[in-house]
């Protein structure tokens, strides 16, 4: 997940690479929309069982990494053009053809002292990878979250079947969907701030998505702990799932595009700083789900995590104003003035 918005970012000019990072947004939040139904399906089948989860998915990776190996170019532009001063020096013999990225060292001390650490070195000292990471791994966090309350609503409290239980993600996997017209419809404002910037990135023209991605999340979140019980019909629920689906996907989608178009060649390394934090905070909170929502009660609880959402809403806001500012900070990508 951290190579890969870098790769789009070398495959795809600014100009359109949000396109591109649109649908892989769609593959990565969608995936665990559809894993539980899926898994449910596995375990109730006879004669397969909960191990096909996992063997399904093993065979899935392994076909997925073998095209890979035949099919996936590289994509990071100094090691292409590396491999450009070498063939051009074997093919006129001029031994003065040659790119810098020919003296970087690949080894094992290397990949430990300057690559790994990079990532982490980023998000302490970089404020740009620093507040987007707080803010993806929030957002991020509380969907985990929210996804464990699935099983307690429609399986504990409405008492449906395995399979049953979990056709209410597909309301999540559509707003997934529903969220590429979101952001899709900000291509244009795009565009134009980086034609009058003379075709320079402009990360900050990617954020006014996020703040209607901040309302849909926050306003789905309410509505889904307030109408759980059975008392309300099983779509209304279903229905704000989709919507804080919707909100978590262009969020996550515009803080991603805003880290590639800021850093450039260390995307790999700004993303990977922000799937780190993100994915330490994503498996934490969940273990306090079943307790959170036992105790207080659906309600309550999701009220709970609507009003931290909604504390968080001025924050896309705050990064229009202010990213600039916090990018001349940087180290890694220095702003022209």
């Amino acid at each position: 997940m951290s190579n890969v918005a870098a790769a789009l970012g070398d495959i795809w000019h600014q100009r359109v690479r949000g396109v591109a990072i649109t649908f892989y947004a769609i593959a990565v939040v969608g995936g665990p929309t559809l894993g539980p139904l899926i898994g449910a399906a596995l375990l109730v089948a006879p004669g397969l069982g909960w191990r096909w989860t996992e063997y399904i998915e093993a065979i899935w990776t392994f076909a997925i990494f073998i095209l890979c190996i035949f099919a996936l170019p590289e994509t990071y532009h100094p090691v292409l053009l590396k491999r450009k001063a070498q063939r051009l020096r074997k093919e006129t013999g001029n031994e003065n053809l040659y790119h810098p990225h020919e003296h970087v060292k690949i080894d094992a001390k290397s990949m430990i002292t300057k690559h790994f650490s990079r990532p982490l070195i980023m998000l302490a000292t970089e404020p740009m990878v620093t507040c987007i990471a707080l803010y993806a791994s929030f957002v991020y966090g509380i969907l985990y979250l929210t996804l464990q309350l699935f099983p307690v609503v429609y399986a504990q409290i409405r008492g449906y079947g395995v399979v049953v239980s979990t056709l209410p993600f597909l309301a999540l996997f559509v707003g997934v969907l529903c969220s590429v017209g979101i952001n899709l419809a900000n291509q244009p404002y795009y565009i134009r701030k980086v034609d009058k910037s003379k075709g320079k990135p402009v990360p900050e023209a990617r954020l006014p998505p996020m703040a209607i991605g901040g309302f849909l999340f926050t306003g789905g979140l309410f509505w889904f702990g307030w109408t759980a019980d059975p008392k309300y019909a099983w779509a209304v629920p279903t229905v704000a799932a989709g919507f804080f689906g919707a909100g978590f996907v262009v969020v996550f989608q515009q803080c991603i595009n805003f880290l590639v178009d800021t850093y450039g060649v260390y995307a790999a390394s700004a993303t990977a700083a922000n799937t780190f934090l993100r994915s330490i905070i994503a498996a934490a909170l969940p273990l306090a789900a079943k307790p959170l929502f036992h105790n207080l009660g659906v309600g309550p609880a999701m009220s709970i995590l609507g009003g931290i959402a909604a504390l968080a809403l001025p924050v896309p806001f705050i990064f229009m104003r202010y990213g600039l500012q916090l990018r001349r900070m940087s180290k890694f990508a220095p702003v022209a003035d």
